[in-house]
């Protein structure tokens, strides 16, 4: 039985418990090495960066689904016609284990969806209520605000795995109480909201992508959103093996358009101060003795210890930007590269040693943008990972919108690990802020949508949609309650312990631009 490109069959993989596991795969391209055939494949429901050439053994050829050629179906004038069907409806199924259980098959990982989006109109004014997890004293009366909806803690860190936020609560009978000093107190409701009308939290649709993470048409105004519909074999294999990077090895996750005589190498070589390109180690090395940047080009704007910030025009440093690019496109799946970087600023982290600044992570954001973006691309560099670093880009992108006056969110659709990590920093700086209020005369302190995003600079559609998914929203007399668990609590301040790098606004040496009245960038 020939193994053809299209076809899907189990796979054998390891999963992250080290356990074996079969999840189903499409074979992407087939190639021969020294007479023996390995196969490309690409896990269905898994993350791109896990695709891998794998030999004959590990292909389950018991359940193999064989792509089925296009049937010409007749069209509205009757003529003869083609249509391209989805591969669910491509596939027939050649089943030769009558005996294999589905349960062999592994398990898959659904690709996790983006947040839903409230109306702020409805949110004018919130009370923030604390509450402990002594239900006992209270039980009677709380009952049936934490049957329906149980107060669970929530891990802040980068580690939590995405969920769909739930709808708030309905209107609740019975009256909510909160514990102070020790005794029962009643809530007292000050400001009263406008009447609960049906689907006053519902979602924006202006604001959410698709439900596959795909836009619906590309933009054209100097975006780095990938139009997927341009996809083809080549682009989603990856075409580089290894980048060396200073001291750094770093394995690529995806398809970048590197020179077609690069990617033959075993190894890409790559000067870690000007990023350029090169073939082999002896190349790198003729090239650092003439290299004469020890730090990326551009202005430093911010300095702390050993983390700086550059700040780098597109324009004025065109081959730098497109060299980043380049290497940031071996990571980032959901962007297209363009080569025209004159739209954009590039704000390059580094870390210093005696040899020089070498590149932690990077954030990219246009010099204007119409709809209130102030990231387009964000990645920190695989090394680099796990160590608070993408907390710190993300935190100084929102520093830099405060110096600017504006409120900010970054261009979607966000990767899976960028999802996480702005869930994480959003519900942080947010809890923050709530959790630092302070109750006057005895009552509820109370906030607005409007006033937490002046003081963070994020925007309204993200503070309703974390406060959504950290499911702290209660309707209750006409009004809307933050309620805060002490699980919720714990879990914010523990996790605020292990956040050692942070953004000292007193650090940042940074003068915004009005680029709309520059005639060329």
């Amino acid at each position: 039985m020939e193994v053809i490109e299209g076809c899907r069959l189990p796979v054998l993989r390891r999963n992250q418990e080290n356990e074996d596991e079969w999840p189903l795969a499409e074979i992407l391209s087939v190639k021969d090495i020294s007479g023996r055939k390995v196969f490309y494949v690409h896990y269905i429901d898994f993350n791109k960066r896990l695709d891998e050439w794998v030999t004959p053994e590990r292909l389950d050829l018991k359940k193999i689904q064989f792509p089925k050629k296009e049937a010409k179906t007749p069209t509205k004038n009757g003529l003869p016609g083609s249509r391209p069907s989805s591969p669910e409806r491509d596939l027939k199924t050649l089943d030769l284990s009558l005996h294999t259980s589905a349960a062999g098959i592994g398990k898959t990982i659904p690709t996790p969806g983006l947040p839903y989006l409230a109306s702020s109109a409805s949110l004018q004014r919130v009370s923030v209520v604390k509450i402990p997890d002594r239900t006992n004293s209270i039980e009677n009366v709380t009952k049936n605000l934490l049957s329906k909806r149980k107060l669970e803690a929530v891990s802040l860190t980068t580690q939590c795995s995405p969920a769909t936020p739930v709808a708030p609560a309905p209107e609740i009978p019975t009256p909510v109480f909160a514990q102070q000093n020790g005794s029962v107190r009643r809530a007292v409701s000050v400001v009263t909201g406008r009447k609960r009308k049906a689907g006053c939290l519902g979602t924006d649709e202006d604001s959410q992508d698709s439900s596959d993470g795909i836009p619906s048409a590309p933009r054209m105004t100097g975006s780095l959103v990938s139009d997927r519909s341009h996809d083809d074999i080549v682009t989603r294999m990856k075409n580089i093996e290894c980048i060396e990077l200073g001291r750094h090895r770093l394995k690529p996750w995806y398809f970048s358009p590197y020179p077609q005589e690069l990617t033959s190498l075993p190894v890409l070589y790559l000067c870690e101060f000007c990023l350029k390109y090169l073939k082999s180690l002896k190349c790198l090395q003729r090239h650092l003795t003439k290299c004469n940047l020890r730090h990326p080009p551009g202005n430093e704007i911010y300095r702390k210890g050993t983390i700086s910030f550059f700040e780098i025009d597109g324009r004025k440093n065109k081959n730098y930007s497109q060299n980043l690019c380049l290497l940031a496109k071996c990571f980032l799946d959901h962007k297209t590269l363009y080569y025209d970087t004159d739209p954009f600023l590039f704000y390059v982290m580094t870390e210093y040693d005696c040899k020089g600044f070498h590149i932690v992570g990077y954030f990219s954001k246009e010099k204007e943008s119409t709809e209130d973006y102030n990231v387009a691309c964000i990645l920190t560099l695989p090394p680099y990972q796990r160590r608070g670093y993408g907390k710190l880009l993300i935190e100084f992108s929102y520093e830099l919108s405060k110096v600017e006056g504006k409120t900010g969110t970054p261009e979607k659709p966000l990767s899976d690990l960028g999802l996480l990590s702005y869930r994480s920093y959003w519900s942080q700086t947010i809890l923050e802020i709530l959790m630092e209020l302070k109750s006057e005369n005895g009552e509820r302190p109370q906030i607005t949508i409007n006033e937490i995003s002046e003081l963070t600079s994020i925007k309204k559609e993200d503070v309703i949609s974390t406060l959504q998914y950290l499911n702290l929203i209660n309707y209750y007399k006409g009004q809307y309650i933050l309620t805060l668990s002490e699980d919720i609590v714990e879990g914010h301040e523990k996790a605020m312990m292990k956040r050692h790098l942070r953004i000292d606004s007193k650090c940042l040496h940074f003068t915004p631009k009005d680029w709309s009245k520059r005639g060329k960038w």
